[in-house]
């Protein structure tokens, strides 16, 4: 079997390496993640789900519950087009919605000038919002700032495409 490796996907499987090499640590000791800040709506079921997620890829998380988030997305520079139902905050970066952890850990390693990365909307299958007999859509993860968006990755369910 022949794989064509195009320069970006080239690219894209060294930073992965680098992630996985900086968090697995070569003696297989445990690193610390850093702190991460998720701001929710109390009454959201799929938040909680996302919470989940992260904690289990080793990320110590703080929960804080408001009844409106919008603000703090606001603040924080969200665009309006990205929002999704609960906003973290980790080592300087915005995270928005259902984005999973592997692209967390890939932004804190690559360290892009940007206010943070978003899954827009609540797609079946990303982290927190799997469906029992449901197939995982296709979504982006997004880079975002004062720039244009741009897409920072590609998922199906768990599975980088």
């Amino acid at each position: 079997m022949i794989y064509h490796l195009s320069r970006r996907r080239l690219i894209i499987g060294a930073a992965q390496a680098t992630v996985a090499l900086t968090w697995s640590g070569s003696s297989g000791a445990a690193v610390t993640l850093p702190k991460m800040t998720v701001t929710r709506d109390p009454y959201c079921g799929c938040c909680g789900s996302w919470v989940e997620h992260v904690r289990g890829a080793g990320f110590p998380v703080e929960v804080v519950e408001i009844a409106d988030v919008m603000p703090l997305k606001t603040r924080l520079g969200v665009p309006a087009a990205l929002t999704s139902c609960h906003t973290a905050e980790v080592d300087g970066y915005v995270i928005e919605g259902h984005v999973p952890a592997e692209a967390i850990r890939r932004l804190l390693v690559e360290r892009p000038r940007a206010t943070g990365v978003a899954v827009a909307g609540m797609p079946v299958g990303s982290p927190g919002m799997e469906v029992p007999d449901q197939p995982s859509q296709a979504y982006e993860v997004i880079l975002f700032s004062n720039d244009a968006p741009r897409v920072f990755a590609r998922y199906r369910g768990l599975r980088q495409i």
